[in-house]
């Protein structure tokens, strides 16, 4: 039950449990398999009936849920990927139940419990971004995009890990780490990276702790480890769901996305998330382009579809590269209309622009973001953020913080060299990137993989990825939608397929998941297996008589 217990304590008295794990040596091997006694999560495609119907109870889903992040989370498997459980779930789902019970109508969202990555503002838990400087940053507010759960019946049942500052710290970051929660683990083999940053929400969601999540994306962070966890990731347009109360990193890239088991239960979210809010400017035109989500996808189809496949984003592995051929054909028998785009094409980028982009949004937005804190906060400022890391004793244990002192010494948004790379990149990835391959291969949507398989944990080297592939980084540079489905596996860790289309075109892009999904081999459930060497399937080849 200790583990329970911390996730239920407050932040300060969380960030000590959390030092088992985030000490400088190796974290403690977690155990090999789940207790015998799991709980068996609700089967989470049918939640949502069952719940209108009446043949489950918010009260009784909120409880199982609960009792699985006990026993999987911070016991059995340990895979840490949830910070802090809503000590008012329970009862948030009886309030629900009662208001039904005297007449109130059920929301779409009806007793659907959601965690809430944690740099994501919620009114009833603090909200640190996975960083120490924030542990007392409980604002009492709700982001908008929270607010809009809440109206849609949903109970919000916990806040997730999240690589610390959402990877935007050090170049040696270790994905999925910070000195507030520790490291979350991939639910398919302990020993691999559940990926960044929304490493939380994807492992839950994978390992059944919750019907969905909420995750956010600057470059990848929320497909990434959907699709390294096997689950469904969805970036919709900038702009589609507000930032407001969202610890930032950039205006031209952050967005909000669901993580679910479903495309069906990711259309859902949006059609409670998405929508104009006053207080983000990059969401005027939100309402005018969202659209009734869950109904776009009846009679989703590939029957005729013309899809710009992204041969160069591929892996250099074959196994990769037939999972991936395999997901083709099986479109093309759907009657898909494939055509092969070799080569990206177009003028090159001149290196760092990107990254120039990123660090400058970064320096006024999180000056901005600190400075409207709780009151307990002490950082204010970015020199202050420095400055308190330096003098932690945890903060900087495993790596250091070369892109927020890098960030700091740019000149920020009125700089004339981040107008100029802004411009360059806007130009790169959208006008000479995803708009004309769409217009010169007169294709509807670009796929592609998504990734690689779970990478190996290394808290000595951080991040080492082998064979990358995909090409999510052109929808998060463009600000444009991208969802990942789940496609197979290689070796029992999850591949993910990549579909990538025009700004606005969401819907769109959401009913070609739907098809996809519809074709596509089921996602693999989760083993909690300690290493892939004790997967059954490879021990017998590695073990000599």
């Amino acid at each position: 039950m200790r583990g329970f217990l911390c996730l239920s304590t407050a932040l300060l008295a969380l960030a000590g449990c959390a030092e088992e794990a985030t000490s400088q040596g190796e974290p403690p091997r977690p155990d090999p398999a789940p207790r015998t006694t799991m709980v068996k999560a609700p089967e989470a495609e049918s939640l949502p009936r069952r719940l209108q119907e009446g043949t489950t109870t918010p009260r009784e889903v909120v409880s199982k849920y609960l009792r699985r992040i006990e026993l999987i989370d911070q016991s059995g498997p340990k895979l840490q990927s949830v910070l802090l459980v809503n000590s008012e779930a329970v009862s948030e789902a009886q309030r629900l139940e009662r208001e039904v019970g005297e007449g109130a109508e059920k929301g779409p969202l009806y007793g659907l419990p959601i965690l809430i990555k944690d740099n994501i503002e919620t009114k009833d838990m603090p909200t640190t971004a996975g960083s120490r400087a924030l542990a007392a940053n409980n604002t009492g507010r709700d982001a908008p995009a929270v607010a809009r759960l809440r109206e849609s019946g949903a109970v919000i049942l916990g806040k997730t890990k999240l690589s610390e500052w959402a990877n935007f710290r050090s170049s040696g970051s270790i994905s999925g780490w910070s000195a507030v929660g520790g490291l979350t683990r991939n639910p398919h083999d302990l020993s691999r990276n559940a990926c960044g940053s929304s490493s939380g929400s994807g492992a839950a969601v994978a390992a059944g702790l919750s019907w969905a999540a909420l995750g956010t994306e600057t470059n990848g962070s929320v497909t990434c480890p959907a699709a390294l966890n096997g689950i469904v990731g969805f970036k919709p347009t900038v702009g589609m769901i507000s930032r407001r109360h969202v610890v930032p990193i950039s205006s031209s890239q952050d967005t909000i996305g669901p993580m679910t088991t479903s495309v069906r239960d990711a259309a859902m979210l949006m059609n409670a998330l998405a929508g104009t809010n006053e207080g983000d400017a990059a969401t005027a035109d939100a309402d005018g382009q969202k659209t009734d989500f869950v109904a776009s996808l009846d009679g989703a189809s590939l029957e005729g579809k013309r899809l710009g496949v992204l041969r160069w984003a591929e892996s250099r592995d074959a196994r990769e590269r037939a999972v991936f051929n395999e997901a083709l054909r099986r479109a093309e028998e759907a009657g898909a209309i494939l055509v092969e785009i070799e080569e990206l094409g177009g003028e090159p980028l001149p290196g760092g622009e990107g990254f120039l982009v990123l660090k400058a949004e970064f320096k006024d937005l999180i000056n901005a973001y600190l400075a409207d804190t709780a009151p307990e906060v002490t950082v204010r400022t970015l020199p202050d953020l420095i400055a308190f890391n330096e003098a932690d004793d945890k903060e900087l244990s495993l790596f250091g913080q070369t892109i927020l002192i890098d960030s700091e010494a740019t000149e920020g948004m009125a700089g004339e060299d981040y107008k100029l790379a802004l411009e360059a990149l806007r130009r790169r990835v959208r006008d000479d990137g995803i708009d004309r391959l769409l217009t010169e291969n007169d294709v509807e949507a670009l796929i592609a993989p998504s990734f690689g398989p779970a990478f190996m944990i290394d808290i000595i080297r951080g991040d080492i990825i082998a064979n990358r592939a995909g090409a999510g980084w052109m929808a998060a540079q463009a600000g444009y939608p991208h969802v990942t489905v789940p496609m197979g596996d290689l070796r029992g860790l999850p591949l993910g397929l990549s579909i990538m289309g025009g700004q606005w075109t969401d819907a769109n892009v959401l009913r070609l998941g739907q098809a996809f999904e519809d074709i596509l081999p089921p996602r693999l459930e989760p083993t909690f297996r300690a290493t892939s060497d004790s997967n059954p399937a490879l021990r017998d080849t590695i073990v000599s008589d």
